[in-house]
């Protein structure tokens, strides 16, 4: 028989969290392609397109009030609009918002998402991804994760649809399991970054280099993520 240490426990709670929001993720990201159903790149995204992309993203919004941002980003080279298409909303006081973005390559503010980690890791390997924590200096301006799904449209990668969750609110979801257990502990992303501590011991954002012969790392079973527990033995 095996025994569930709260250890063990804290790492189904948050495998079955994050794949949870990964399958909401590949709905999104579904529903987004159905849009262009037998289209081929380049295909265009029209005003109508733009509608339909703002009423997916505020439901998200609405079905998942942990999320603080959600919306879709499309390929430039999937688009006939070269400057990129980027339809992000984002709630802000009691409402909900567009996040605006310069996508004009040599702007001031340039955000140039086609070589952000959350995108090109999904077009990469055709999987969801999740980039963070990390401070979004272009967009909300404090640290979030973005988790994103791709969206495949005849056949090709086309973009991305996605989420962010402030950091703050992972630590209000996770740290009932992570208290749960003895001693220092953390949730690390794939680069051994801390995402959520349950003490001072363990910093948002920090890299853990070397692990402690008196700790271990409990892999998270979720697929491509690459999430593990650290705690002690």
């Amino acid at each position: 028989m095996t025994t569930t240490t709260p250890v063990t426990k804290a790492a189904k709670d948050i495998a079955a969290w994050t794949n949870t929001l990964g399958l909401d993720v590949d709905t999104f990201a579904s529903r987004t392609a159905a849009l262009w159903t037998n289209h081929h790149s380049p295909f265009s995204v029209t005003p109508r397109d733009v509608g339909q992309l703002e009423s997916m993203s505020k439901d998200f919004l609405g079905t998942h009030s942990f999320v603080v941002g959600a919306g879709v980003i499309f390929s430039a080279d999937a688009i006939e609009n070269r400057d990129g298409v980027l339809e992000w909303w984002i709630r802000r006081g009691e409402g909900i918002e567009k996040l605006e973005f310069d996508l004009t390559p040599g702007g001031e503010r340039f955000y140039d998402y086609q070589n952000m980690p959350f995108f090109t890791s999904a077009s990469r390997t055709g999987e969801r991804s999740m980039w963070g924590p990390y401070v979004d200096y272009l967009g909300l301006d404090e640290y979030i994760l973005t988790y994103t799904a791709p969206i495949q449209v005849g056949g090709k990668f086309a973009g991305v649809a996605g989420c962010d969750i402030r950091i703050r609110k992972l630590e209000e979801i996770f740290m009932p399991a992570l208290r749960a257990i003895p001693g220092d502990a953390a949730l690390l992303n794939g680069s051994n970054r801390v995402v959520v501590g349950n003490s001072g011991a363990y910093l948002v954002g920090e890299r853990i280099r070397h692990i402690p012969g008196d700790k271990q790392l409990l892999p998270i079973e979720v697929a491509h993520l690459g999430l593990s527990l650290l705690s002690g033995r």
